[in-house]
C-alpha cells in the first residue's frame, strides 16, 4: 500500500519545524510557519526565494483572511495583520498559561471562524485544548470546544463540513466528531483512529513505527491525509477509517500536508528538523524542507476567516 513518490524541494532552505502550510489561491502562493523560528514564510512556488517574517512569539498556526491579510495565533495571543510584514493587532487571548501551553495546529471553519488547538508543551497535564474564535460580529467569542489532551494536531473537517476530525499526537489517537456548523456544536464524540504507541528506546533507523499524527488535510472525496510524525509517511484513509494509501517522504518528521495549484492536486508538505538527532539529519539532510508532489485526488480549498 505504500508507494514510491516523486517528491520536489520547494525553494532551497530548511526550517526548525514547518507547521500550518496554505495555499493561497488568489495569490498562487503557499504560505507556512516555522514555529521555533518564530518565523511566518511564504513563496511563489516557481521562484525559490521565500519570504520570511519575524514573529515576537511563536506562530503556532495562521490562516488568510477574506478582507486581506492574515489571523495568526501566537504563543501570546491570536492576531490580526492587514498586510504582510504589516502591524500585528490583538484580537483574542485564550485562556491558557504561556509559560507551559501555546498556540499549535488551527485553520478556519467554512463560515470564517479560526480554530485553534494548543500544545501542552510539558507533556504532564493534558492541558491541551481546542478553541474556536468568531469575529464576524465585531468583538472575539471564544469558544471552548475540546481538551484533555496532550498536542493538538489533526484538525480538519469532511467535505459537506458535518465531521470535525481532531489528534492527539502523543496519544496516537484521531478523534472524530458530528460538528453543526451553523450552531458552531460539537456532538456524538468516538474515536475515529488508535495508532500503535511508540516503542521503548525507539530511533529513527527502526522502520517498524508507523508514527503518530501530526498535521492533516482533507480531499474532495473525503479522504483523511495525515503527516505521521517520526513515521517518515503521509497516511491517506477513507472516511470509514480504511488507510487507503501511504507516501513515504524525504524527511523522517513530516508535519503536515495542504492542497494546492491550479487544480488542487499538488500535496505540499512541511517537514522539522528541530530536535531531531545528527545520525537522523545525516541521513535525511533536507528534513525542515517543505516538499511537493502530484496526487490523483485534488484537495479541499483553504477556509478564509471572517472579519
Amino acid at each position: 500500500m505504500s508507494s514510491a513518490t516523486q517528491w520536489q524541494k520547494l525553494g532551497h532552505g530548511t526550517y526548525e519545524l514547518g507547521e500550518s502550510p496554505f495555499w493561497h489561491p488568489q495569490e498562487q502562493r503557499l504560505y507556512w510557519v516555522d514555529i521555533p523560528g518564530k518565523k511566518l514564510l511564504r513563496a511563489a512556488v516557481d521562484s525559490a526565494a521565500v519570504e520570511s517574517w519575524d514573529m515576537p512569539s511563536e506562530p503556532g498556526c495562521i490562516a488568510p483572511a477574506a478582507s486581506g491579510g492574515l489571523v495568526i495565533a501566537l504563543r501570546h495571543g491570536v492576531f490580526r495583520a492587514r498586510v504582510w510584514g504589516g502591524a500585528l493587532a490583538l484580537i483574542a487571548t485564550l485562556p491558557y498559561d504561556t509559560g507551559t501551553v501555546r498556540a499549535n495546529d488551527g485553520k478556519c471553519d467554512a463560515l470564517g471562524r479560526f480554530w485553534v488547538g494548543t500544545i501542552d508543551e510539558p507533556k504532564a497535564s493534558r492541558a491541551a485544548e481546542l478553541f474556536s474564535i468568531d469575529c464576524r460580529a465585531g468583538a472575539a467569542l471564544v469558544q471552548r470546544q475540546a481538551g484533555d489532551a496532550l498536542t493538538a494536531n489533526g484538525l480538519a473537517w469532511s467535505p459537506d463540513g458535518q465531521t470535525l476530525y481532531w489528534a492527539d499526537t502523543p496519544n496516537h489517537v484521531l478523534h472524530a466528531w458530528d460538528f453543526d456548523l451553523a450552531a458552531n456544536a460539537l456532538s456524538a464524540h468516538r474515536l475515529h483512529l488508535q495508532f500503535t504507541p511508540k516503542p521503548a528506546g525507539w530511533t529513527y533507523a527502526d522502520r517498524s513505527y508507523q508514527g503518530r499524527p501530526d498535521g492533516a488535510a482533507v480531499d474532495v472525496s473525503g479522504n483523511y491525509w495525515v503527516s505521521m510524525f517520526e513515521g517518515r509517511r503521509v497516511c491517506c484513509f477513507a472516511p470509514d477509517g480504511s488507510l487507503l494509501q501511504e507516501l513515504v517522504t524525504p524527511a523522517q518528521c513530516p508535519t503536515m500536508p495542504c492542497f494546492g495549484g491550479a487544480d488542487f492536486k499538488t500535496l505540499y508538505l512541511t517537514t522539522a528538523r528541530h530536535g531531531r538527532s545528527a545520525a537522523e539529519l545525516a541521513q535525511f539532510a533536507d528534513s525542515g524542507a517543505v516538499f511537493f508532489t502530484r496526487v490523483e485526488v485534488p484537495g479541499l480549498p483553504v477556509n478564509f476567516f471572517a472579519d
